[in-house]
Parts: structure tokens; sequence; C-alpha cells
């Protein structure tokens, strides 16, 4: 009866194994996100709270939608906090905001896990942390991973065929006449008996 448990077992084993090959992360860091500028959208909460409103649907569809249009393109979603009740406490807050809207990316709208960051920023962390952004989320869509393909080079033109060399040419071969014969003569003279 447990032999047929280990014979499944043995060939799920090399499955789980594939699975998690597969599906690890990709290479890229957060660390000066919060600087640029483009494709970068802000999610707004409640304040103490970890849970998005309905106004979060705009901003993070946006988002999804860039990054869906290139799958090069990561994305760093960083939770702030303003800093009531503690440093740890606004901390954790802003994971949680961070991991909330790090899912809504993933689970709505289909982003692959390893292509998301989910990090908190402690307000000071940048000069776009303040009182008045503390209570969000800012997904910021990094550029391009790796430079853009470059397009194919047109075709060069084949090079003409280089002329030949010049030959002598001889004069056409002439067909035998009836009168000459096909034989020539014999330059040798007949011997006397």
């Amino acid at each position: 009866m447990m032999y047929p448990l280990l014979g499944t077992l043995a060939l799920a084993l090399p499955l789980l194994a594939a699975t998690t090959a597969l599906a690890q992360p990709r290479e890229f860091r957060c660390i000066g996100a919060e600087r640029l500028e483009d494709d970068v959208f802000e999610v707004r909460f409640p304040a103490r709270s970890a849970r998005p409103g309905d106004s979060a649907r705009t901003p993070v569809a946006a988002a999804a939608a860039l990054a869906a249009a290139d799958p090069s393109r990561n994305i760093c979603v960083l939770g702030h906090a303003v800093r009531e009740g503690g440093q740890t406490t606004s901390t954790e807050l802003a994971a949680r905001r961070a991991r909330e809207v790090a899912e809504m990316l993933a689970v709505a709208h289909g982003i692959e896990r390893d292509r998301i960051r989910a990090e908190a920023r402690n307000p000071g962390f940048s000069r776009r942390t303040e009182n008045r952004e503390a209570r969000s989320v800012t997904i910021v869509v990094l550029p391009s991973a790796g430079p853009a393909p470059a397009p194919a080079p047109a075709p060069a033109p084949a090079p003409a065929p280089a002329p030949a060399p010049a030959q002598p040419t001889a004069p056409p071969a002439r067909a035998p006449s009836a009168e000459t014969p096909a034989t020539p003569p014999s330059t040798e003279k007949p011997s006397s008996p």
C-alpha cells in the first residue's frame, strides 16, 4: 500500500524542484527609485490604515498597464507612514501598505511577483517623503532593465561582380571546307622502290 504513494512522491519531487527553480526573483533594487520622476504613481491611505480606498484602483491600474506593456520593466512599491506610535510601528505600517499595493498589482492585474519589490520608507528617508505624503504608497515603474534592442541594420547592397580579367580572344575556328582534306597532307616524300 505504501509503494504507490512512494512512486507518486518520486514523480512529484522533480516537478516541485523545477517549479522552485523557475520562481527565482529577478535581480533589481529600489534604492534611489524615489528620485525618479517619470512613471510614478501615488496611492493614498486613510490614517493608521493599511487598506487602500477605492481611489487606489486608478493609479494601480495605470502602473500595471505600463508594466504589462514592457515585461522588462520592474516595479518598486514604496510604503510611507508618519511617525505616530514610534519608529517601529510606522515602519511596519509602511511595509503593510506596500505589500497591499504589491498584492493588487500581482493578483488583480497579473504582474509577475518577481517583478515587484515592496519596501517601507521612513519619514526623512528621502526628500519626497514628507508628512503630506507619509500616508501613501509610491509606485515607481522602473525604466527598462536592459538597453532597447538595436534595430537590425539594413542589409548592405550586394557588391557588383568584378569584371572578369581581359583575355585575348582567339579568332573563331573555321569549319573544314570540301577542298581541304580532314587530315593534313604528309610532308614526307614517298620512298622509291
